[in-house]
């Protein structure tokens, strides 16, 4: 039985991941065992505080504003507005709230002053609090600290390797920059990716080969099956198959074995008997409610129905790492520097992202 590791190869992660699917299950359940509660998982609600008119062109995002999508745009919420969705989480059951908003990357300023102020307000009901906000410096990382952020969400996406045919606007070390600069503070990490993408098997033990380089590995790691949205470059992409799901989650356990793994995006096109192989593999993490920011979600009562038929239990907030004193605006030691960092942009095109920002220009026009 492996113990914690940051050495793993792709090569062995691969040799993980092909094993015939009930010998995977088996050490991947008991790996889980050793460390979580198999009985507990914990839930979190993703709220959409800024929507749409995103500048990247990652191609699986219907928030890019160059791509042609269902998606309507908003400004940023109050935080009035978002305390009165945390409120209805917390009801419903979430123990964390997940803010996003479809930034490239955190900007000081007023907005920024804003987001601040809806961590302290979430955190003050006693609910772990999660931003994913783009590319974030080292003084913003601990400014959000000390508004009493709980972790700091920023995907990898995919394999290094496979990263500039998906995105072309930022690059790979952007990413794990960002996750850098949030490890010099006291938030915790959330981080994970996408299948479903086009990506090799190769890539995707190359995604999990990158997050268990991290030391400490990421406390929350979110593992999403591609929701095709029409309009984006990946449009035409099939929908993952569900072994192909409870095979990344069960090598995620068992490579990554105190991270929480999170069912995220993608569980709409999952049965019920499907999910329960997943959280069997080890994942013991969900996103509820209707919406993951502009991609359907089930129903919250559709899974606590579903929590009640499997024995499960939803886990207590700060049950893991305790829960951070927000410090107000005028009593901050960290205040704005009036960053203009500048971020990577790769001068590489890819193809399919082009093709869709065209179309979108013709329909526009």
């Amino acid at each position: 039985m492996t113990e914690i590791r940051h050495d793993w190869t792709k090569e062995e992660i691969l040799e993980v991941y092909n094993k015939p699917l009930m010998e995977l299950l088996y050490e991947a359940s008991t790996m889980h065992r050793k460390y979580h509660d198999p009985n507990t998982v914990q839930v979190s609600t993703l709220i959409s505080i800024k929507t749409g008119g995103c500048s990247e062109d990652c191609g699986y995002c219907p928030q890019a504003a160059r791509y042609h999508t269902n998606v309507e745009g908003n400004d940023l919420m109050t935080v009035n507005q978002v305390k009165a969705q945390a409120l209805r989480a917390k009801e419903g059951g979430s123990s964390r709230v997940c803010m996003g908003a479809a930034w490239r990357n955190v900007k000081d300023g007023p907005e920024f002053d804003q987001v601040l102020e809806m961590v302290r307000t979430i955190n003050k009901l006693d609910m772990e609090v999660c931003c994913t906000l783009g590319m974030v410096t080292e003084n913003q990382a601990k400014r959000l600290a000390e508004a009493g952020l709980y972790a700091y969400n920023h995907n990898i996406d995919t394999s290094e390797d496979y990263y500039d045919d998906v995105i072309s606007t930022r690059a790979f070390k952007d990413r794990v920059d960002t996750i850098e600069n949030v490890r010099k503070t006291n938030v915790t990490v959330c981080s994970g990716g996408i299948i479903g993408m086009g990506e090799s098997l190769e890539d995707r033990a190359g995604m999990l080969e990158t997050l268990t380089r991290f030391s400490p590995h990421p406390e929350s790691v979110p593992i999403n099956a591609l929701v095709a949205v029409e309009g984006t470059p990946l449009e035409e992409q099939p929908p993952v198959n569900i072994f192909e799901m409870v095979r990344m989650v069960a090598t995620a356990r068992i490579v990554l074995p105190d991270s929480q793994v999170r069912l995220s995006a993608g569980r709409t096109q999952m049965s019920r008997e499907g999910q329960a192989m997943c959280f069997f593999a080890g994942a013991n993490s969900i996103f509820a409610g209707d919406k993951l920011l502009t991609t359907p979600n089930p129903d919250i009562n559709e899974d606590m129905k579903m929590f009640e038929d499997l024995g499960l239990n939803t886990q207590k907030p700060f049950f893991k790492h305790e829960q951070r004193e927000s410090v107000e605006a005028e009593n901050s030691q960290y205040q704005s520097l009036g960053e203009k960092p500048k971020w990577t942009r790769p001068d590489h095109k890819i193809e399919r992202n082009e093709q869709k920002k065209q179309e979108a220009k013709e329909i526009r026009a």
